[in-house]
């Protein structure tokens, strides 16, 4: 089985454990789109999450390094004042862009603590979806070794 298609299943079985689990509701669960997993660029990411280039707030708040010694495992953390319900990392430069989706159920404290994989020095766009309306904050992350190929 290819990486490709074993990493699209992984996730599709994460997002139908979370819906069993009541983490997430079966319609979140189908709001997942693979055309935002599978996107080539910013614009088609955005176009699958049902947005356009979202605004910029500084109700986000984003932990990441300056720099990533290697970018297998870089640690970010993104949380915000704003009631979100949605959030998202964006890797600008990865193979796959969208490197997370995450649900908030209604009273959850909207806040993540993950690690990425970048393949190089790049963009990464946090974003968060609160009262229909998605809104973001960008850093670049600098790394000297890559963590992830074509």
């Amino acid at each position: 089985m290819n990486q490709h298609r074993r990493n699209l299943l992984k996730q599709a079985s994460v997002f139908g454990l979370m819906a069993s689990a009541g983490l997430i509701t079966s319609a979140q669960a189908q709001e997942w789109s693979k055309a935002a997993y599978e996107g080539k660029n910013l614009d088609e990411v955005f176009k699958a999450l049902n947005t356009a280039t979202p605004e910029r707030s500084s109700a986000i708040s984003v932990n990441a390094p300056d720099l990533a010694e290697n970018g297998a495992l870089v640690s970010v953390g993104l949380s915000t004042t704003l009631k979100a319900d949605q959030m998202a990392i964006l890797v600008e430069k990865n193979p796959s862009i969208l490197a997370g989706q995450f649900y908030f159920p209604a009273g959850t404290a909207p806040f993540i603590v993950t690690r990425i994989k970048m393949a190089q020095t790049s963009n990464v766009y946090f974003l968060v979806k609160a009262e229909g309306k998605w809104f973001m904050a960008m850093k670049e992350i600098k790394v000297t070794l890559g963590g992830c190929a074509g």
